[in-house]
């Protein structure tokens, strides 16, 4: 069927694809303005590198777990797929690349850069496709459960599940396994450095990089023009300033946590964007607006988890909020669509959370015990991108840096 779609529908994925792939600049950004100063190259080169692997890994292993897809064929069998069929590859894989975007900015300042992209192929090439299949392509016949269980399949539109608490989980995981950056906290657990961001202007623009491309990233999964629905783009609109608001309030001002809370909207959004009314939307963005600030300073403080950027609470918790809001708001009696019920959201969510994190756990841990994820004191001090500036402070390339 893929080959009979039209030309315009190929421009259409096409578009989409690109905005997603300018949101790997804002997850850059974002990084960079948050980090101390000396890890800011590291921030760069390790967002670039993880969509090259990233790139690879699905390719030619994860695209096929999730669809059954491969691509090892000769270059005139692949033009006979169609355009479709391959610029919905490269749609797809901007949404998996967003995986290792994410776990990066939980794991700054203190991982190394060759586990970590080895950590990548992995993640990318095998434990996000499988939930991916499950979601998205009707795998070992979830969904069908689910349907006939609760009456309904598991809906996840955008991503809130399938990209963004995946993608938080396997941070918390990494996060875990690497343990806080060195003088962060004292022995006592007590707080020793806060670390505030090293550039707000740079934050901001990463945060504002990330809410342009969103669009594309939830008003072009319908994949297809007939499939356009301008409610998806009315509800990421007002999850967006739901999610600023709350956070501009819970947050007494920061600007670390304002320019985080747009971004928490759209998270919890994405999966009932198709459904929900532009009310419900706000009331989901306003809720994970919140939810990131009390749960970054709640993990932060008190449970000293060193999440550089928030990752779980922004991506793995306010994802998750928002596959089970897609279950309240999605239905009828709330002004939604309906075709969803709570407890197949609410299934479909913890599915998704818990093979994350045990995938993350399992990857992570491996790394660890076999080549170490983790930089050394001297290499930590100097600065997480010690690695990028051997290989390149070299006489002819010392004015570039």
């Amino acid at each position: 069927m893929e080959n009979f779609k039209t030309s315009a529908d190929v421009l259409f994925i096409l578009l989409g694809a690109i905005m997603i792939l300018a949101m790997h600049a804002g997850f850059a950004f974002l990084e960079l303005g948050t980090v101390r100063k000396k890890n800011q190259v590291n921030a760069l080169v390790k967002i670039l590198v993880d969509f090259s692997v990233s790139t690879l890994a699905y390719f030619f292993i994860g695209y096929g777990i999730a669809y059954g897809v491969s691509f090892f064929a000769g270059a005139e069998e692949l033009a006979q797929k169609g355009g479709f069929e391959l610029t919905k590859f490269f749609f797809l894989l901007t949404f998996a690349a967003a995986i290792p975007a994410i776990v990066s900015g939980g794991i700054a300042e203190r991982a190394k850069f060759n586990p970590q992209m080895a950590a990548t192929f992995i993640l990318v090439g095998f434990v996000y496709p499988f939930f991916e299949g499950i979601a998205w392509n009707n795998a070992y016949g979830i969904q069908d459960w689910l349907l006939a269980t609760f009456g309904a399949n598991f809906h996840d539109f955008a991503g809130s599940v399938v990209v963004h608490a995946v993608g938080g989980w396997i941070g918390l995981a990494a996060v875990l396994h690497l343990g806080a950056r060195r003088g962060r906290y004292h022995k006592d657990g007590g707080i020793a450095g806060a670390h505030p961001p090293s550039s707000i202007p740079f934050l901001a623009l990463g945060a504002w990089i990330l809410v342009v491309g969103w669009f594309g990233f939830n008003v072009m999964s319908a994949q297809t023009l007939d499939k356009i629905s301008g409610l998806v783009a009315m509800n990421s609109l007002m999850a967006m300033v739901g999610g600023t608001l709350a956070a501009l309030v819970a947050g007494k001002n920061d600007p670390g946590f304002v320019h985080n809370g747009p971004l928490a909207g759209l998270v919890a959004v994405c999966a009932g964007s198709d459904l929900m009314h532009p009310l419900g939307a706000l009331v989901t963005g306003a809720i994970a607006g919140g939810l990131f600030v009390w749960m970054f300073t709640l993990t932060q403080n008190r449970w000293k988890i060193d999440d550089v950027l928030g990752v779980w609470p922004l991506h793995g918790l306010c994802g998750a909020w928002g596959g089970v809001a897609a279950g309240i708001f999605g239905a009828k009696a709330l002004g939604g669509m309906g075709g969803v019920t709570f407890m197949s959201q609410l299934f479909g969510t913890l599915l998704g959370v818990t093979t994350a994190f045990v995938g993350g756990f399992i990857v992570y841990g491996l790394l660890k015990k076999t080549v170490g994820i983790r930089l050394d004191a001297e290499e930590e001090h100097d600065g997480a991108d010690l690695t990028v500036h051997k290989i390149s402070a070299t006489p002819e390339r010392e004015s570039l840096w």
